[in-house]
């Protein structure tokens, strides 16, 4: 069984640092998710077990005669590691469905998860009860008994994680997860079959030393694949930490030479002293360095290639972007992109840079924020925050996030300018649209109003005669009113195709004025009423008075006609700076959210008899105006709709 000893002792070494290695991989990434929390704990107990494994065999070499608090101390480890291993293999697989693929778990598996939280409990309850038949053995005869339940708990670990691995795999979007999954599915499996065959039917078992030893092996697996593809794949974002992944393969490698070193110092004592042997094989390193910077220099060489590589590939994506023309859309595009591309915790940019705003930190305040100017010209236009799941920001990430903060000032300049080449593109296909608009509305009213007005005044002549029957004369009043509202329409329709004339100096304070006083009438005859903020003084604009007016009149009609069982309507105008705000609110049941982002598009109406020109007209002639108009509701309650223009104050009127 010699053989075996060996295998078992580089198994449990290689169990023992697998797993501390992936634990300081999760310190440093330190992202605040309860899957990442409960991992490491996950880790934690299999880097017990095996660490107390190791122990007991580096124990059983070094002594004749194993002290009792060795044998306590080791085997305090391996059941800590047996008790916190079932519910947390299933806890940690529930959670990373849930937080990770974000898919629903299901009741079952919430239930398993939840129960299994009782196995450490009944276990103890268990060992308690041998304590109780053996009490002079003391906390040795608990540890026995939960040594002698490893196997158990084992098993029933495997049993639990297989079909967990494969609801995983099959639900898995992309082929990391998928390979890593399968993996972990077929180690476990295999270390499930070996363990029942060992447990259930020891006739036929292979050995319990054969048994551990196979075990010990494949308990490594789940390791070494996480290894795997968190380096060559960057699964769950580990990888991303490059600095930290060489440094700790640094450590461990110099921790493993300097065990070597220890190890042959002893198999050598009876030649050499063992300070002899440890100097000679430090001082053999001097020679090494130069292979293995042969070896290392050209894999960092290609790392440095892939990751500037990788860059560039984003940077070619971010300007295709930017050549869309929107710049909204990219700037999330570039805050998701190079998130997931450097694994981050939290990007953010922002063009302008806001003083006000709070700097960006990172989640659950465990990681490290940086902070990256934009630059054009000498000039600041924005500013790049990033914050990680680590401990700190490595130097080649940051180096890489100044790189992509040098482009983005370009990109941004490229997305304004074809924003604007859009713009007006749209703007001349627009006044190209309305021009033609214009000339089929000065068609349709030439050919229409004449003879509208030949029929209304046949009808008003038929109107004076007072021998009309009652009913012709209802009928003909009806005619008349119905081809006043058809001259409404075509005014309506030429105002749209028309545009305004700019200019001249306006008191907007006195125009809206006689426009509430104009519409007051008909608000009291609706039971609305229309109140009026007036300011204390005159504040005028560079407008056309007409169409200033025109546009305060489609406001307080809309506000008026949208309470038809009464309520209220307030106008108002304020001085803010260099512009005149004018705000119109009615106590309507407001705008839902899916129209109003059409209310201001020609044609667009939800009234029976309406033209849908009104807020076309209204948002055409305040942007003619140089100003700015938006919607805003719900006010109080779920009700009321607030309009709100701003208009460029005439010349002598901005404080």
């Amino acid at each position: 069984m010699h053989f075996l000893f060996y295998a078992r002792l580089i198994s449990f070494t290689a169990g023992t640092l697998v797993y501390l290695f992936l634990l300081a991989l999760i310190l440093g990434h330190r992202r605040p998710r309860l899957f990442e929390r409960l991992f490491f704990f996950l880790l934690l107990s299999l880097f017990l077990i095996y660490a107390g494994c190791l122990l007991e065999l580096n124990a059983q070499i070094q002594y004749a005669s194993l002290p009792e608090v060795t044998r306590l101390f080791y085997q305090a480890m391996i059941a800590l590691g047996i008790l916190l291993l079932p519910p947390l293999v299933a806890n940690t697989h529930a959670e990373y469905q849930r937080q990770v693929q974000n898919v629903t778990v299901s009741v079952w598996v919430k239930a398993l998860s939840i129960s299994l939280y009782l196995a450490p409990l009944g276990i103890l309850a268990q060992a308690a009860t041998s304590y109780e038949r053996h009490p002079e053995s003391g906390i040795a005869a608990i540890l026995d008994s939960l040594m002698r339940d490893a196997g158990f708990v084992f098993m029933a670990s495997a049993l639990i994680a297989a079909p967990l691995q494969l609801n995983i795999a099959k639900s898995a979007k992309n082929s990391t997860e998928r390979g890593v999954f399968r993996w972990l599915f077929c180690g476990t499996c295999l270390a499930a079959a070996i363990l029942i065959l060992q447990l259930l039917m020891p006739a036929a078992s292979i050995g319990a030393e054969r048994a551990v030893t196979v075990a010990a092996i494949l308990g490594v697996v789940p390791g070494a694949v996480l290894i795997y593809y968190t380096l060559r794949h960057n699964f769950l974002d580990f990888g991303a930490q490059r600095n930290l992944v060489y440094a700790l393969s640094a450590t461990f490698l110099a921790l493993l030479y300097l065990a070597l070193v220890r190890r042959i110092g002893v198999w050598l004592e009876p030649v050499l002293p063992p300070e002899a042997t440890a100097s000679i094989l430090l001082f053999v390193l001097i020679f090494l360095f130069e292979p293995l910077e042969r070896v290392i220099g050209p894999a960092l060489h290609r790392a440095h290639q892939e990751r500037f590589g990788r860059m560039q590939k984003l940077a070619v994506e971010l300007q295709e972007r930017a050549r869309h023309g929107e710049l909204e859309p990219l700037v999330a595009h570039a805050e998701q992109r190079i998130r997931d591309e450097f694994g981050l915790a939290a990007l953010r940019i922002s063009i302008p840079r806001e003083p006000q705003r709070k700097p960006l930190e990172a989640p659950g305040g465990l990681g490290h924020a940086v902070q990256v100017p934009l630059v054009q010209d000498g000039e600041e236009i924005g500013l790049l925050e990033a914050a990680s799941t680590g401990s700190y920001l490595t130097g080649e990430t940051t180096a890489a996030l100044e790189f992509l903060a040098e482009q983005l000032p370009a990109m941004v300049d490229l997305c304004r300018l074809i924003e604007e080449k859009l713009r007006l593109e749209r703007e001349l296909a627009e006044r190209e649209r309305l021009a033609l608009l214009g000339h089929m509305a000065a068609s349709v009213s030439h050919n229409l109003r004449n003879p509208l007005s030949s029929m209304k005044t046949v009808l008003q002549v038929q109107l004076e005669n007072p021998n009309l029957p009652l009913d012709v004369r209802r009928d003909c009043a009806l005619v008349v009113t119905e081809i006043d509202r058809m001259n409404a329409k075509l005014t309506q329709l030429l105002h749209f195709a028309k545009p305004s004339v700019n200019g001249q100096r306006v008191g907007a304070t006195a125009l809206a004025k006689q426009t509430v006083i104009l519409f007051r009438h008909d608000a009291e005859r609706r039971n609305v009423r229309l109140e009026f903020d007036q300011p204390s003084e005159e504040i005028s604009v560079v407008a056309s008075e007409d169409a200033l007016s025109e546009v305060l009149s489609n406001l307080i009609v809309n506000a008026i006609e949208a309470q038809p069982n009464g309520g209220r309507v307030r106008v108002g105008l304020a001085r803010h700076a260099d512009r005149l705000e004018i705000l119109v609110e009615d106590d309507g049941p407001g705008i839902s959210q899916d129209l109003r982002s059409k209310i201001f598009q020609p044609f667009f109406t939800t009234k029976a008899t309406g033209t849908g020109l009104g807020l076309s007209i209204v948002a055409r002639r305040v942007a003619e105006m140089g100003g700015t108009i938006a919607c805003e509701n719900p006010l109080k309650n779920g009700k009321g709709t607030r309009f709100r223009l701003t208009l460029p104050l005439a010349g002598g009127e901005a404080r």
